[in-house]
């Protein structure tokens, strides 16, 4: 397999691939509200050359509401629409990037995966890394070539309320939550309405996916054997069925992409996530440690 057809490559690989006539680069740099600052702007300041700008919350989400959490998943037909809006068709190979250490990216990633496309990486590293190796940015923005995206969904990768509920307290079944331990834990909560976790889920911070280099301090993935270590820590192995989740059903992918390098079974993605979970008050939350 080569390292283009990779759910990961680096910044070395897409150097020397980005000219390839299937290659489109995708930028998906998003930030909270609170944040201040806009992936959009910061997108039209500048970006990898040719690559596209990718809107969460336009082409990755829907409007957030009572049942489904703050970023529930579009239409499949919507999704595709957008995706060839975008040039994306289904002879392309996808590099999505974002300088969030992948954390918006993987959402791009396994979205094209639950459609059947599998021509999809994440840039190691991002926009950080790019950057840090000298490779030229831009503002220019590419003119589109619309195209035809047809999907071929793949069911079974999306959980609901009621899978979560039962998979808790299952034996065969594992529930990690990729939100900084501090939010598992219920310590703060600074955007859902109720602190905590669902009870009988495992932390798996997705920021513990990465190591930072010494050498350039951008935040890079573990490599597979690590990944797999860690995972193991908390219980997964090939014969659990494991649901992923986080805040809004985002940086639950970033899990699902290291699950993937580390080469676990694939997990289903609870979308609506603790913004779903927290927001109904007959569901049952937990705080401390798992």
């Amino acid at each position: 397999m080569s390292e283009g057809s990779r759910s990961i490559v680096s910044v070395g690989w897409l150097a020397a691939h980005q000219n390839d006539p299937d290659i489109v680069v995708a930028d998906v740099r998003w930030y909270l509200p609170t944040t201040g600052r806009n992936g959009r702007e910061e997108y039209e300041t500048d970006h990898v050359p040719g690559a596209v700008f990718v809107d969460l919350e336009r082409d990755l989400a829907v409007p957030g509401g009572p049942g489904h959490g703050r970023h529930p998943l579009p239409p499949v037909d919507a999704f595709a629409g957008a995706l060839g809006a975008l040039g994306i068709g289904n002879r392309s190979h996808v590099i999505a990037y974002d300088d969030a250490a992948g954390s918006t990216a993987a959402r791009l990633w396994w979205m094209l995966r639950q459609v059947g496309h599998r021509r999809v990486s994440v840039l190691d590293g991002g926009l950080s890394a790019w950057r840090a190796t000298g490779y030229p940015v831009t503002a220019d923005v590419p003119k589109i070539a619309p195209t035809t995206f047809i999907p071929d969904t793949r069911h079974g990768l999306v959980a609901s309320r009621s899978d979560v509920d039962d998979a808790r307290s299952s034996p065969g079944s594992v529930v990690i939550d990729a939100r900084a331990r501090e939010r598992f834990e219920g310590r703060v909560e600074p955007i859902d309405v109720r602190a905590g976790h669902i009870p009988g889920a495992r932390n798996a911070p997705f920021s513990e996916n990465l190591f930072r280099s010494e050498t350039d301090g951008i935040s890079r993935f573990k490599t597979a054997e690590a990944l797999r270590r860690q995972f193991e820590n908390v219980g997964i192995d090939e014969t659990k069925a494991v649901i992923v989740y986080c805040g809004s059903g985002v940086t639950a992918c970033h899990n699902a992409l290291a699950l993937d390098i580390a080469g676990l079974p694939e997990p289903r993605l609870y979308v609506g996530s603790w913004s779903d979970w927290s927001s109904d008050e007959a569901l049952p939350v937990a705080t401390g440690e798992a």
